[in-house]
């Protein structure tokens, strides 16, 4: 179904997402930034360091740490219970990072056989059962483009069960991004970039091991997803929607194949966005939230994180990350 999107009092239509401040600007493509039970922030670099700090009540940042480094480059991340971090690194597959001592081990490196690369975004169940996705089973992570505009529907979202090996529970996903459990555990919910949608995979009850969406039709390309603790699933739109885009999409499979070897040829890409937009999305696939910045300094917004008073967001494409006063949080709503 058509996502119907609202801002947080039920009106209709986009509302401005506050104004940022850039902290810890030392960490360069924070591509997913999340919070532990306690708030404390963690995001992955482009150099492959993992970063840990704190916000203030007034929003103001302590000073960033990195606490390891992956070898790699560490994209989706999911803090555990206790203490350590899930890490879908693009070069080195699902990994368990305990910034403690810093040590770093290899979960998953393959499936069937096959090297795990460019797994995106992950997740776990309290039982300790591991939800992960993978992009694209075609391209890696610095060829990302060519998979985005040649639509490849290689995309896979996986499972990993306590002393068990990944096994894929959806295949041809296009572009698999954010994925994130509902509060009940009872399903998962799965952002395909490429197509615009939020699919639901079903965990439990009559309907379980079964697919569908949750919501399209969304006004930009979903990545990351982080569940908020309204129950919402915060989801980052990395850019809007592109005519062109949409164009090439609907176009025969050698015509996407050839306009991405030229661009390539070229070496030509598609630079980040001035508008920058997080939705909030109920369980049920209403939007309770709708935020966006036209001119936005903070540009290709991959995650969004809320917590109690501010929105964390990060980019793969940005220094630092943007600390967004949380509208509403103090009873108010935000300004068109």
């Amino acid at each position: 179904m058509n996502v119907q999107l609202t801002d947080g009092a039920g009106r209709g239509g986009p509302r401005t997402l506050p104004a940022p401040r850039i902290v810890a600007p030392g960490i360069d493509g924070p591509e997913d930034v999340v919070a532990d039970a306690d708030g404390t922030l963690f995001a992955g670099a482009a150099d492959g360091a993992i970063w840990r700090l704190r916000l203030s009540a007034s929003g103001a940042a302590g000073e960033a740490t990195a606490v390891a480094h992956t070898g790699g480059r560490p994209l989706g991340l999911h803090p555990l219970p206790g203490g350590e971090l899930l890490v879908c690194d693009a070069r080195r597959g699902l990994l368990c990072v305990d910034p403690r001592p810093g040590t770093v081990r290899v979960l998953a490196d393959e499936v069937a056989g096959r090297p795990l690369r460019f797994a995106s975004n992950v997740t776990a169940a309290a039982d300790g059962t591991v939800y992960f996705t993978v992009s694209s089973r075609r391209y890696g992570l610095d060829e990302w483009l060519g998979d985005f505009l040649e639509h490849t529907g290689t995309g896979q979202l996986l499972r990993l069960r306590p002393g068990g090996s990944p096994e894929v529970l959806l295949d041809g996903l296009q572009f698999a991004n954010g994925v994130a459990l509902a509060p009940d555990e009872s399903f998962l919910v799965v952002a395909e970039s490429g197509a615009r949608r939020l699919s639901r995979y079903r965990l439990t009850g009559p309907r379980a091991g079964r697919a569908g969406t949750l919501a399209d039709g969304l006004p930009g390309y979903p990545d990351n997803i982080s569940l908020g603790p309204d129950g919402a699933f915060w989801v980052a739109l990395a850019r809007p929607r592109s005519a062109g885009v949409e164009l090439l999409h609907g176009m025969p499979r050698g015509v996407r194949r050839s306009a991405w070897e030229v661009l390539k040829r070229l070496r030509l890409s598609m630079p980040p966005h001035p508008t920058a937009r997080v939705l909030a999305v109920r369980p049920d696939g209403g939007a309770a939230w709708d935020l966006r910045a036209v001119r936005s300094p903070y540009r290709m917004v991959t995650s969004v994180c809320r917590t109690d008073h501010f929105l964390a967001l990060g980019s793969v494409a940005e220094r630092g990350i943007a600390v967004c006063a949380f509208p509403g949080a103090d009873g108010s709503s935000p300004g068109r």
